[in-house]
């Protein structure tokens, strides 16, 4: 993989410094590398000053305390899938850690990381959704927290400003007893970005979330699915109303993965099927997590 271009390289010693560093024209950080060194490569991204911060303590934590999920910015696809906390609460951002590429890249690639990459395909994103996370960020001028429905500008823009870096990611376990499905579309059985995904979750008291990736800009909550839905038993002609929404949701693109009509059509199944699993697993009945459905 070859690197076109000079840039240079540091490697803070404290958060501070790096926030200090990241203020500089031109610099970017560098954690898994997964995403930025393939840009880099590509000559898509041509930083002055890589700020690695691999080595910052902290920030590879996994922790649930006061039904809270927190992950460090560090932590990697496979720290979440050998997570306890994340396998008994959150079932369903342990299955979608499983259809992130191959063992090898989860060894290195984060979860923060691929939300600050803002690719429309990213797997995080719309789980993420769905439980009401929200970034950790640290900068200049402090802290902040920025919901993850405010975190996607488009492919490849986020919220963060400059010199600013995301430490983490809060995620809340939803009050009420539940049950989620992350449903994603592939051109073959193995290791392959995402056509299109669709994430549904399912709460007691007959309430729903979902989200959608790879349709649009960036993935997308479906809000009017959800106001479709809520307070509704669910059947199969409602399921039928909600499908049909979709086209009024997303926006797929032709791309070379797919055509936005295939994406289009494929929504539709996998919204249904996602409906209902997730129905189904709130029941304690379904699929088993990391079923396929497509």
């Amino acid at each position: 993989m070859a690197i076109a271009h000079e840039f240079n390289y540091a490697k803070p010693a404290s958060l501070a410094e790096a926030i200090k560093l990241l203020s500089k024209p031109g610099a970017m950080a560098l954690a898994g590398g997964t995403d930025l060194i393939s840009l880099i490569s590509e000559n898509a991204l041509k930083p002055r000053l890589l700020v690695d911060i691999k080595g910052l303590a902290g920030l590879n934590k996994i922790a649930f305390k006061n039904n809270i999920l927190a992950v460090g910015a560090l932590a990697t696809f496979n720290d979440l899938r050998e997570s306890d906390a994340v396998a008994k609460k959150f079932p369903v951002i342990r299955e979608m850690t499983g259809w992130v590429a191959s063992n090898g890249i989860r060894n290195r690639a984060t979860m923060v990381g691929n939300l600050c990459s803002a690719v429309p395909c990213c797997d995080s994103g719309p789980v993420l959704q769905v439980y009401d996370a929200s970034i950790q960020v640290a900068g200049p001028k402090g802290k902040r927290s920025i919901p993850l429905t405010s975190w996607f500008l488009g492919p490849r823009r986020t919220a963060l400003k400059k010199g600013e870096v995301a430490t983490g990611l809060s995620i809340p376990l939803p009050k009420k007893k539940h049950a989620a499905c992350f449903v994603k579309l592939r051109r073959y059985k193995g290791e392959d970005l995402a056509q299109a995904s669709v994430t549904v979750m399912a709460l007691a008291g007959n309430e729903y979330r979902v989200s959608f990736g790879s349709v649009a800009p960036a993935p997308i909550r479906g809000f009017e699915v959800e106001m479709l839905l809520n307070g509704k038993t669910l059947t199969n002609d409602l399921i039928k109303q909600a499908v049909g929404l979709v086209p009024k949701i997303i926006s797929p693109i032709t791309d070379i993965r797919s055509s936005k009509e295939y994406r289009m059509h494929m929504v539709r199944v996998m919204l249904e099927r996602g409906l209902k699993a997730a129905a189904e697993r709130l029941e304690g009945e379904g699929p088993e997590y990391r079923e396929e459905l497509i």
